[in-house]
């Protein structure tokens, strides 16, 4: 089964609901002050049903999303519509050479990736240098995953061990650029039915330099 027919499967799932919810992840909205003042456009790599590029939009953000799903993608338009604002939703594999080709040109204040943990470690390295090409000069990269703990807890996320993430990662993996906020942490969240009970968590936030 492809990835894409893999996640329309689970977003169909839910019906008329939304698999993670309508409200912004946490951790993406606790730092909307630092955003809005820190830049006017946005990307949202793999947005799902839109709940985090509908809220950027919310905060006044020229907002692109993707994702590789074409039912999460009428049900992010669908959300966006109900609240009145507009982004543009692409429906795409940001791994894929088509997407690398569609935006060789365009950089972005903000690149967003939350729960983006669908890769394995050579993908990984793939996605992350696309993230950073994609981000303009003093722009930032704002992650949000899972930590190996996290299979403990089963409360959402991959089951792979390999596609988790440590702070001791991501520090390597953005040690040429600045980072101003690495932090592993435990926190109940409540993200729909998809995200739900006591997380094993890790946010960064690096601006390149």
């Amino acid at each position: 089964m492809s990835q894409a027919q893999f996640w329309s499967d689970r977003y169909s799932s839910a019906g008329d609901q939304y698999l993670f919810g309508v409200e912004p992840n946490h951790y993406l909205k606790l730092h909307r002050d630092l955003i809005v003042s820190n830049g006017k456009s946005a990307l949202v790599v793999a947005d799902g049903e839109g709940r985090n590029s509908v809220w950027l939009s919310e905060q006044g953000l020229n907002v692109t999303a993707c994702d590789i799903s074409p039912v999460a993608i009428e049900k992010a338009k669908r959300l966006s519509a109900s609240r009145e604002v507009h982004s543009e939703f692409i429906c795409a594999d940001m791994l894929s050479t088509e997407f690398s080709a569609m935006y060789l040109e365009k950089q972005f204040d903000w690149v967003i990736g939350i729960f983006i943990q669908f890769t394995n470690p050579e993908e990984r390295v793939k996605q992350f240098n696309l993230m950073k090409n994609l981000t303009c000069r003093g722009g930032r990269i704002l992650l949000q995953g899972y930590t190996p703990k996290q299979l403990d807890y089963k409360t959402g996320g991959p089951s792979n061990l390999e596609n988790l993430y440590t702070a001791e990662m991501l520090k390597a993996e953005f040690s040429d650029w600045e980072i101003e906020e690495l932090k592993e942490y435990e926190e109940v969240i409540s993200e729909g039915v998809g995200h739900n009970g006591i997380s094993a968590l890790v946010g960064m936030i690096a601006k390149k330099p």
